[in-house]
């Protein structure tokens, strides 16, 4: 796995002028392997991180990648490994189509127990692992009561993470785990005994993902609604 990888990504820079349409593969394959590469400038890797974003821009939020629908099994001629399979759904366009021949996605809602069709517990698959996404509300309520004024900031965070398989998980979380790259954690303080003019005023919702490629370069992206 890990000797073939560097050969993989070099290939994605040099695919635009060979490759079918964009569209033409399942998407997924693609935003595995450009999001590995730390997504490199090509036509296949510009269309699958549109997706990618555009999967956490409300609504509803779903996870930015779907491994479960990238058929790295399907197909295998004699004894190509995952890798070079899906080098060849998202970039080989001389292959016939019984080689290319996909399964049928259903349009069902997503199962947080679907996975990847192929062991990816090793290593060489921490950047699939290395996903996080932030569904992130916060607001700010003043109370006056006497002398129990109260600065009130409520917030309301789940965090979505990536299992050993590449399955997918909601689960509770806070303020305190969101990354310092999200741009808004000025002025949280929590509730406290404050004047109003000193109570900061917040109303932000947001959805912010953060990853890191095979070579643990970090990278992110925030949507603001």
């Amino acid at each position: 796995m890990k000797p073939l990888l560097p050969a993989l990504f070099l290939g994605l820079g040099l695919s635009t002028a060979t490759t079918t349409p964009a569209a033409a593969y399942p998407v997924d394959c693609a935003i595995l392997l450009c999001l590995a590469g730390g997504w490199p400038v090509s036509a296949e890797c510009g269309h699958s991180h549109a997706v990618f974003i555009r999967r956490i821009t409300p609504w509803p939020i779903e996870p930015p990648l779907q491994i479960w629908n990238c058929p790295m099994r399907v197909g295998l001629r004699g004894e190509q490994r995952p890798t070079e399979r899906l080098y060849d759904i998202v970039f080989r366009a001389d292959l016939p189509p019984a080689a290319l021949s996909l399964p049928v996605v259903p349009a069902s809602p997503i199962l947080v127990d679907a996975q990847a069709d192929v062991d990816i517990s090793d290593p060489a698959f921490d950047f699939v692992r290395s996903i996080r996404v932030f569904h992130i509300e916060r607001a700010t309520q003043y109370w006056r009561g006497g002398n129990n004024d109260v600065c009130h900031q409520a917030q309301s965070v789940q965090l979505g993470s990536y299992g050993v398989q590449g399955d997918f998980i909601w689960q509770r979380s806070d303020v305190g785990a969101v990354p310092t790259a999200f741009d808004g954690l000025q002025g949280w303080r929590g509730s406290h005994a404050y004047d109003s003019a000193s109570c900061p005023r917040l109303n932000q919702r947001a959805v912010f993902v953060e990853w890191r490629d095979h070579e643990g370069n970090y990278g992110f992206e925030q949507v603001n609604y």
